[in-house]
């Protein structure tokens, strides 16, 4: 199936109210218009330098989200245009953001990631991080910054009871924020494997890179 066949796919099978991140690191340029084309807009990268790369050289009503761990030093590069940034991991880089965010005179929509699965690998907060986070004095006097929700990776593994249940406990997280950040609405968990479960589990948004564009190339 081509690119075009495959957004189109997801289109009709996604409900309404989950938005499809289609994840195109790595990919061309050729790859992101024809997904493009067919009328897709929100694209997901993980690299800031390939993102700008290609947002300088794609249409401009693309919306692009930065979906991979940030690091601090390369906020500044993607400040003027990123429409949402889906690994808050810590106060430090959400002070850079906002930092950054004031020089460009934006608002920067984040979200901040949750650590939800039993792999160590995996980036994100944890409840009491998120506690402390949001009780501090620098949450509080942050401008150019808005948690638009939270985002949160499960455990790959084959297990599906497993995946549920750490869906279902980001969803209750988000529930209890949501009295203390009642503007809150994206809940961002499900990739190629897991989005089905997610959804099932209250996911408003998933990202979905291999089944749209095929394997990933690494380079």
């Amino acid at each position: 199936m081509s690119i075009t066949d495959n957004i189109l796919k997801f289109k009709n099978k996604l409900p309404d109210h989950v938005t499809l991140v289609a994840v195109s690191k790595t990919k061309p340029n050729e790859a992101i218009l024809e997904a493009y084309q067919a009328g897709h807009k929100v694209f997901g990268e993980n690299k800031v330098q390939e993102m700008v790369k290609k947002w300088a050289d794609l249409p401009k009503d693309i919306e692009w989200h930065m979906i991979g761990h940030v690091q601090r030093n390369k906020v500044k590069y993607m400040a003027e245009f990123v429409t949402l940034i889906h690994g808050v991991d810590s106060l430090r880089l959400l002070k850079e953001i906002d930092k950054q965010g004031k020089k460009h005179n934006r608002i920067i929509p984040c979200l901040l990631q949750m650590h939800i699965a039993e792999e160590d690998t995996k980036f994100g907060l944890d409840n009491s991080d998120l506690g402390t986070m949001l009780q501090s004095e620098d949450f509080k006097a942050m401008e150019n910054i808005k948690i638009a929700g939270l985002m949160g990776m499960a455990t790959f593994t084959q297990n599906e009871k497993q995946v549920r249940k750490e869906f279902a406990h980001l969803k209750s997280i988000f529930e209890n924020l949501k009295q203390k950040l009642p503007d809150i609405s994206i809940l961002s968990m499900g990739m190629s494997g897991d989005y089905q479960i997610a959804i099932e589990e209250g996911s408003t948004m998933v990202r979905i890179g291999s089944s749209i564009f095929g394997a990933r190339n690494y380079s």
